[in-house]
């Protein structure tokens, strides 16, 4: 039945009802009107008006669920559906709305797969020009300088051991970015001793403490599960050494009933009130590549927790 039909016989109830009372009730209108007898019609009017509107507000309950779920529905947090209620058109209307919603998780998913692997790609290629272009030429500079170093009056040694330890650690720096672009230690070495690597580069770089907690004894992972954790751990180490000012900061990796669970904890201020930036909207965009589930907010002890939740694939 459409909802034109089910508001008109709603309506048409409650007069049918009305005028069943007035024909089988000793009630009148006289002429003059009455004081009574236009109370008595008032009380009726509303009583009709009252039944009508709990009535409609009934049948439109589909509606208004329907209504608030479109106004909090939220892409990157899949999986929110409405119970089909109802029949007839309302209920054709929340099943088509919860299609859509399929499609548009679907899209959303492969889109945000192509779109990574595009990034994870050029990440690499630069990683590799890093390397082999700029690494390779910082090195040919060194040489050169230690090389004029040598020729040099020995009024210069001091200036040019200094340019030679600039020069130094730019090609430290130009490392230690390419590893960051590119994460050979996860291909080489594994999940667990990656993440390993990371927590001692952030370390001795980031001027964080960071201590690791993994189990080694993970189910066996495919390399695009292990790549979005190792993502996520980098880029929540990230958010920790350069907003939290925190001194601390932990990993913890290990099995659950359900799969995998990645946290990262730290000591610092606290993610307040702060706004969604890139590298969250990043996390969760890798998250929903593999069904899992994203969740950042206040620590137990205080600072902030990031929390990925991988479900297990092979079941």
């Amino acid at each position: 039945m459409s909802l034109f039909w089910r508001i008109f016989l709603l309506n048409a109830a409650v007069l049918a009802a009305a005028t069943t009372v007035l024909l089988l009730t000793p009630l009148t209108v006289s002429t003059p009107l009455i004081l009574t007898e236009a109370l008595i019609l008032a009380a009726g009017l509303a009583a009709m008006l009252v039944a009508n509107a709990a009535l409609l507000r009934l049948g439109l309950a589909p509606l208004r669920r329907l209504t608030r779920l479109m106004m909090t529905i939220d892409l990157t947090r899949p999986g929110t559906r409405l119970t089909i209620s109802g029949n007839g058109i309302v209920a054709d209307l929340i099943r088509n709305f919860n299609t859509m919603l399929d499609r548009l998780e679907a899209e959303r998913r492969n889109s945000a797969a192509q779109a990574l692997s595009a990034q994870e790609g050029e990440r690499r290629r630069i990683a590799l020009e890093l390397h082999d272009e700029v690494g390779q030429t910082l090195t040919a500079v060194l040489l050169q300088l230690e090389r004029v170093s040598n020729k040099a009056p020995q009024c210069m040694h001091t200036d040019m051991a200094h340019i030679q330890e600039m020069t130094r650690g730019s090609h430290d720096e130009v490392r230690r970015i390419a590893r960051r672009l590119r994460p050979g230690d996860l291909e080489t070495l594994g999940l667990v001793r990656a993440l390993r690597s990371l927590a001692d580069e952030f370390s001795t770089d980031g001027g964080v403490t960071v201590h690791c907690q993994l189990d080694t004894e993970l189910p066996q992972l495919d390399h695009e599960t292990e790549l979005v954790i190792y993502r996520v751990a980098q880029e929540g180490l990230t958010n920790v050494a350069r907003h939290a000012r925190a001194k601390n900061a932990d990993i913890v990796l290990g099995r659950h009933a359900d799969g995998i669970e990645l946290r990262i904890r730290d000591d610092g201020c606290g993610i307040g009130s702060a706004l969604v930036g890139t590298g969250l909207a990043g996390m969760r965009e890798r998250a929903l590549l593999i069904a899992a589930d994203l969740a950042v907010g206040p620590g137990p002890h205080g600072g902030t927790e990031v929390q990925l939740n991988v479900p297990d694939r092979s079941k």
